[in-house]
């Protein structure tokens, strides 16, 4: 295996908007400076979306601006239409990203509309991006099941995906929303988009609903996948979804991966830092076991003192 993988922070958008507490504007961008300092270097920091809709997203643009001053780290914002694109290019974005589901259950309920109407929302969007030089990323979710419509197969991933690279994204990050995928079946689901586009520009975003996060994103390292978005402290979860986990913790990807000999250039006592404080803000504990382990042992040596 290669002895690097980017690490993509998913932490201050998919995992605090889906928390029922929501962040101010200044903790927000405390957390984004935390986690560029812990050496996390690129970083989705908000969404232009309707604050009805998602109103932990509120104030996204007042987030960018807020980070703007960190050197040496790439931000990253979702916008769902032209009218959120418009929104992220005045506070200055750079990198966006889009999102369609492989479900149409799932496409409907999140976002209102079928998976081809979703696409026909983004081409505007990915053409101004292309003619202004702004990078798009492009997720995919519900890539190994869906709380509406059950399995979901590879062929449709495949598609959906391949149909996002045409248009221009130049990654495809594909979610196991809920956090219902295991190894074999997240390696199936691999082999039928890396047949479309190559490995090199696919991530992995894997929920940890079952436990199964670390073992799929091991399963897809060695299919070549090479980039993984966690969030810090394992946040977030899916409204769709009951009982739904959020993203895999951030530490415990690294440990796995530290642990393997593969560098993530990310400082562990500074992630953790970032991650209690902002754990410390929603009122409960890390999700993260890597966080909780440490943690424990924290105290208890301080007790030992």
């Amino acid at each position: 295996m290669s002895d690097r993988v980017r690490i993509i922070e998913m932490g201050p958008r998919d995992g605090l908007q889906n928390e029922k507490t929501s962040v101010s504007v200044e903790a927000r961008v405390a957390f984004v400076e935390a986690l560029v300092a812990a050496g996390l270097t690129t970083v989705e920091v908000g969404a232009f979306v309707s604050p009805k809709a998602i109103p932990q997203m509120a104030n996204s643009d007042q987030v960018l601006r807020g980070v703007s001053h960190v050197k040496g780290a790439e931000f990253h914002v979702l916008v769902p239409n032209e009218k959120g694109y418009d929104a992220a290019r005045a506070a200055g974005a750079g990198v966006v990203s889009v999102f369609a589901a492989a479900s149409e259950g799932f496409s409907r309920a999140n976002i209102n509309c079928s998976i081809a109407e979703s696409i026909e929302r983004f081409k505007p969007v990915l053409a101004r991006a292309r003619a202004d030089g702004v990078r798009v990323r492009g997720y995919v979710s519900c890539v190994l099941g869906c709380p509406f419509d059950g399995e979901i197969s590879p062929k449709a991933v495949a598609d959906l995906a391949k149909t996002l690279w045409d248009l221009g994204c130049y990654e495809i990050s594909l979610g196991d929303t809920i956090g219902v995928g295991t190894p074999l079946k997240a390696k199936q689901m691999l082999r039928a988009v890396g047949a479309e586009i190559p490995a090199a520009n696919l991530a992995m975003h894997f929920h940890d609903t079952y436990g199964q996060a670390l073992a799929n994103l091991y399963a897809g390292m060695e299919e070549g996948v090479r980039v993984i978005d966690s969030a810090a402290g394992g946040l977030g979860g899916c409204p769709y979804a009951p009982g739904a986990t959020g993203n895999v913790a951030t530490e415990d990807v690294v440990y796995m991966l530290e642990g393997m000999g593969i560098g993530t250039g990310v400082d562990m006592e500074k992630l953790l830092t970032a991650t209690n404080e902002i754990a410390g803000l929603l009122g409960r504990p890390p999700v993260s076991r890597v966080a909780a382990a440490i943690n424990a042992k924290s105290k208890r040596m301080a007790s030992d003192q």
